[in-house]
């Protein structure tokens, strides 16, 4: 075993369940350390500072929600509704994967109180995922305006973040059987067919299965 990265990870783990649990203010190091059962020199070494630790804790949270699941490119002779329909099952699969709920946690309190961790997840994954969906918008209506490719795009991004983001309200309000009971198949396929219709790119939904 390497225990020098057995350290970091155990630190990471930690970080990322208290800073869950408390927000970045009301954690202390200490604890960390104690759940993490390292000194406080591993953390000046591995991180440097408090500061640095949410940092890497936040994006370690965000890598372990994406962990394990496909990331598939489109082929290069893919239509832009093709395009579309693959974008959606990625995005759409990673809303309803199982993950810690500590690294759900972290990343939502830190989108909601956006700092430095955000503007690092940003600009290394969540941009990059943003102008994909905005070149195929793009590529589905040429010459459309700049803002209306952006609401088409949120309404994308927001139908498949509902079951992420709103689980728990979700099933407060209509128990989670039901809830637990959306298969993503039938999630990706609904979600798909919706924007779709919505887009004049297919056909109108009924509210049956196809």
């Amino acid at each position: 075993m390497d225990f020098a990265l057995d350290a970091k990870e155990r630190l990471l783990d930690a970080a990322e369940e208290v800073f869950a649990d408390k927000g970045f203010n009301a954690a202390t190091i200490r604890e960390i350390i104690n759940r993490a059962n390292v000194n406080i020199a591993a953390v000046n070494y591995y991180f440097g500072d408090k500061e640095r630790l949410y940092i890497e804790a936040v994006k370690y949270a965000h890598q372990c929600s994406w962990k394990g699941l496909p990331q598939p490119e489109s082929s290069p002779d893919a239509t832009p509704v093709e395009k579309l329909r693959l974008f959606i099952r990625m995005m759409a699969t990673w809303t309803n994967a199982i993950a810690r709920p500590s690294s759900v946690q972290l990343v939502m309190r830190e989108m909601l109180h956006p700092t430095a961790a955000a503007r690092e997840i940003v600009r290394e994954s969540i941009q990059p995922t943003g102008f994909r969906l905005r070149a195929i918008v793009e590529e589905l209506f040429p010459g459309i305006e700049e803002g209306r490719c952006l609401m088409i795009g949120f309404s994308i991004m927001g139908q498949i973040l509902f079951y992420k983001q709103n689980r728990r309200v979700a099933e407060l309000i209509f128990g989670k059987e039901p809830v637990a009971a959306l298969e993503t198949e039938s999630v990706i396929e609904h979600i798909t067919q919706f924007t779709l219709a919505a887009l004049g790119q297919g056909p109108p939904v009924n509210g049956r299965p196809s």
